[in-house]
């Protein structure tokens, strides 16, 4: 389906301020734009090219999904949201494909959402939405990034099968595919960010890193980044 776009990787976290330092001090992102609400808040960071992260957090009740999330295995990367022309179409066309679509929701007009399970997406939640403009409009952030905001290129995952990768990413969502050795990079030509896959039939699947690149060296650690659960790998240029 053409007109598929990869907007964001989101990030679950207990606390929205811990990802301060590294997205405004380190990578020296603008805020782009979020709300809080029950069960979660959101707030997104943009970085050069254009590319940005979402941070997720819960609120209200400690019941919700996202506490669970976290219970479950701590701060980590939590899902990738695309905006898709016709939600109807990308469902249908998951069915096709043999994937179940869980968390279908389309009480607002103006967001229609659902998502595939991570059990059946390679490791990670994958949210498609259908949007439309809400009368009136809505506050749109035009975010004033230093001139050394680091890129986001985006998200490194593992995966069991070359094949279902290919499903799942290209028949699917759209993705233009190029291979290099083990390493399959997809695309979406509307959208800054791309998903690299790693295929390694033996390691458990989902995501390995969120890779950035910059003039400067950013001095990121070699393992997770300090209580965000996520590993950030500067790339070279």
């Amino acid at each position: 389906m053409a007109g598929i776009k990869l907007d964001h990787v989101a990030i679950g976290l207990p606390r929205l301020e811990l990802a301060k330092p590294l997205f405004e001090g380190v990578l020296r992102g603008a805020v782009a734009g979020g709300h809080p609400g029950v069960p979660f808040g959101f707030l997104q960071w943009e970085f050069a090219g254009g590319g940005r992260i979402e941070v997720i957090y819960p609120m209200g009740p400690p019941d919700g999904f996202l506490h669970r999330f976290l219970e479950r295995g701590g701060p980590r990367i939590h899902h990738v949201t695309f905006k898709v022309p016709s939600l109807d179409e990308v469902c249908a066309r998951a069915a096709e494909l043999g994937y179940t679509i869980v968390g279908s929701d389309r009480s607002d007009p103006h967001w229609q959402e659902a998502f595939l399970h991570p059990k059946q997406a390679q490791g990670i939640v994958v949210q498609m939405v259908e949007s439309q403009p809400r009368p009136g409009g809505e506050m749109i952030l035009s975010p004033r990034l230093s001139a050394d905001a680091a890129r986001v290129l985006g998200v490194r995952l593992s995966a069991a099968s070359a094949d279902a990768a290919r499903r799942q990413w290209s028949e699917l969502l759209g993705a233009e595919c190029e291979s290099s050795g083990a390493t399959l990079r997809f695309r979406w030509p509307e959208s800054p960010l791309a998903i690299l896959v790693e295929v390694e039939p033996k390691r458990a699947e989902g995501p390995v890193q969120i890779e950035v690149e910059a003039a400067r060296d950013l001095a990121l650690p070699e393992t997770n980044y300090p209580e965000l659960g996520t590993r950030f790998a500067q790339v070279p240029g």
